[in-house]
């Protein structure tokens, strides 16, 4: 194996994260900084938020001129709620 080729590893190098928390892992830089982290992300939390871009509402309306135009009443589909965690 060549020596010298591969970059320095610091098995303590320190995380920062915005949120104010730290941690120690090995990496290859000595100093890490984040925007976020498993303490402060909304799924690890359990403070997650579903956001609707409208994404449903449009789809609504383009069935309804559907059916509108042709008579014919078209299955809607049931939307998945999220559960609460």
């Amino acid at each position: 194996m060549k020596k010298d080729i591969h970059p320095k590893y610091y098995p303590k190098a320190k995380i920062k994260c915005a949120c104010g928390a730290t941690f120690e892992i090995g990496s290859t830089k000595p100093e890490i900084e984040v925007e976020i982290c498993s303490q402060c992300h909304p799924f690890y939390t359990g403070k997650e938020k579903i956001i609707e871009t409208g994404q449903v509402e449009k789809f609504r309306k383009r069935l309804a001129k559907r059916e509108a135009k042709s008579g014919i009443k078209v299955k809607k589909p049931a939307l998945a709620k999220a559960s609460a965690r």
